[in-house]
Parts: C-alpha cells; structure tokens; sequence
C-alpha cells in the first residue's frame, strides 16, 4: 500500500522592497492554479504584501500563522498561508533604489525560510527578485545568494546555479567572476560534478532521460587546438568520464552553436563555461520566461531569472511569467522532495 502524498509545502518571499518582488508574488497568488499545485505560504512585511496587491489591483485572501511549522497541518490549502514578519519600515524604502535596509530584509526572510527547511517544516522555497548589491550592503558576506544559501544549508559537495527556459536548463562551470578568472575554474572536477548535477536535477523535475551537452570555451571550439586547448586537454576527458559513468552526456559543442541544437528540441539542457556563455543565449531566447534553480542545495529554491526591474518598479507593469515559471519548478522539486521523505519513512518503518 503506497503513502498517500499531500500537496508540497512552498515558501514564497517578496524579494528586494524597492522592487517589484511584492507585485509579482501579488499577482501569482491571484491565480487559483497556484494554491492547485502547492501548499503556500508567503513570508513577508504586512505592508509590503498590501502594497504588492495595489500595485497589482488584485487581493487575495490569505490565512495568517504564527510559524511555518504550522503549514503542513493546514486542514485546508486552497488559500495561501502567510507569515508576517517584521524586517524593514515603508519609511526605510526608496523605491527603485538598492539600500541596506532591503537587503537585511531580504536576508532576514530568506535566512528563516532556510531553517523551516531544515527543519522540515517546508518541501521547496520560491523567492521574488533580490538585488545583490543591496543585500552586500545589508550584510551579505559571499559573491551571490547561491554561496550564501550553500554556506548556511551546510553544504559540502558540489553546487551551481541552473538557468532555465522553458524546457531547456543551463548550468555554468564558473558564475560570478571577472571573464579573466574563468580559466581557472575550467577543470574535469568541475565539469563532472556539474554534469552529473544537470542530470539529477532534471530527473527530479520530471526528465527521466535527459539530454545533456556541454558547450567548449574556445571560439569554434578550440580549432583543433590552435585557438585554446581546453577542449582537447580538459573539457573532452571529462566527457568521456562521464559516459564511463553511465551518463549519456554529448560534447563539447561549440558555444556559437550549441543552442542552435537546443533551439530545435535535440537537448534538454547545456552545460556552459562561463556566465554569459549562457545567460545571452537564454536571456535572448526569452528573458520573460527564464527562471534560475538553485542546484545543488539539500532543499529546492527558484526564483525569476530577471533581476528587480527597479526601472518599472510601482508601474503595475510587472510580467509574472517568469515568476509562475519558478513557482511551478519549485512545486515540482517539492513534491518529488516530499515523495522521496515520505517513501524513506516508509522503509524506515
């Protein structure tokens, strides 16, 4: 007899307050799909919710508790639960401006889901968009959010951060370091663990076969090594390793082309170099629609690839593609997240 499996726990957060992290999750919440697919609770500054929901011109109804532990036992889902929270005053809030004070919030929420992950309380996290330099201004001690949350989820393996569009995911070998760095970070080591990472990750979304490629670093990858060795040296052996593995992985491809085959359906996702590597392809192809996976990490977390928009901040004008996108993969990773806990229990018992 199987476990029956309830809806996954998602934490939502409102992101960076001077952006438009508040209208967004507003307008997310207002689709009654959202609460279908998830157990939800938002995470947030009362006023800041308030002022989400009349930017958006929506309100929804949602049931206040005192912790995220009481989540789970909701009797009823079918409206978002929500955590209020005080971090940061509306006076302490210039719109469209990044500030310390937004990014000790940002931290402060997100830190706390964290623990309600640790503890088990929730299955997944989705977060509004954050502004990195407002966050290092408010306290933030690492080059991004993903080195942060790794530090403090205790992580010890390998971790990266996935892009995705649609169907099709990207990961990088290096991320947030200066273009003349990136040759240092381009080692076997790396590319097998984020490979093999790319591939686990997709199957717990949902791909049971995926179909993973990685890109070179050179222009025309390397020109049989009169344009870099990398690909010759490095990047071909790990390939090779990796199928040793039992990983059906491809390449290296040349990076002006690779996603010429993602374009057309051959791949479920590439493994790129460096960060812009992949992020034109991606943000070209379709930045209203792209979402950035936490990979890695021992608790699903997603948010909207695309940053604050503090440009349109307070406009209403805000598109919540991408947000529903990030919301949907965390509800996904969550569930198989939950599925996998309960199915341990199982056994265990």
């Amino acid at each position: 007899m199987s476990l029956p499996i309830d809806k996954p726990v998602v934490a939502l957060t409102l992101g960076d307050p001077a952006g438009i992290g508040a209208e967004l999750i507003a307008r997310l919440l207002a689709r009654p799909e959202t609460t279908a697919a998830a157990n939800v609770v938002l995470v947030g500054d009362p006023w800041l919710w308030a002022d989400g929901q009349r930017i958006a011109g929506v309100e929804v109804a949602t049931e206040p508790v005192a912790s995220l532990a009481e989540v789970r036992g909701r009797a009823d889902s079918s409206r978002p639960a929500f955590l209020a929270v005080d971090t940061i005053a509306p006076q302490q809030v210039v719109r469209s401006q990044s500030d310390a004070a937004g990014g000790r919030s940002v931290l402060q929420v997100l830190d706390s889901c964290m623990d309600a992950a640790l503890a088990g309380d929730i299955d997944a996290i989705c977060f509004a968009p954050l502004n990195k330099h407002a966050m290092k201004l408010g306290g933030l001690k690492h080059e991004d959010e993903l080195h942060h949350f790794a530090q403090y989820l205790g992580v010890t393996g390998y971790f990266c951060e996935f892009n995705t569009l649609d169907a099709l995911w990207t990961c990088r070998i290096s991320s947030h370091v200066p273009l003349a760095e990136v040759p240092k970070y381009i080692t076997g080591e790396r590319i097998i663990a984020a490979a093999g990472l790319m591939v686990r990750s997709l199957q717990a979304s949902g791909i049971a076969a995926p179909r993973v490629a990685v890109a070179g670093l050179n222009p025309h990858n390397g020109e049989g090594g009169t344009c870099g060795r990398e690909e010759i040296d490095v990047i071909e052996p790990a390939v090779r390793e990796l199928n040793a593995l039992g990983l059906p992985v491809v390449g290296p491809f040349s990076a002006d082309t690779i996603f010429l085959r993602a374009r057309d359906g051959e791949l479920d996702a590439i493994v790129t170099m460096y960060h812009d590597q992949g992020q034109i392809a991606i943000k070209l192809m379709g930045f209203s629609r792209g979402v950035t996976v936490q990979g890695g990490l021992p608790v699903p977390i997603t948010t909207p690839a695309h940053g604050t928009a503090y440009d349109i901040a307070g406009q209403g004008r805000a598109d919540v593609t991408a947000t529903a996108n990030a919301f949907a993969i965390a509800a996904r990773m969550g569930r198989a997240q939950r599925e996998s806990f309960l199915s341990n229990q199982k056994f265990a018992a």
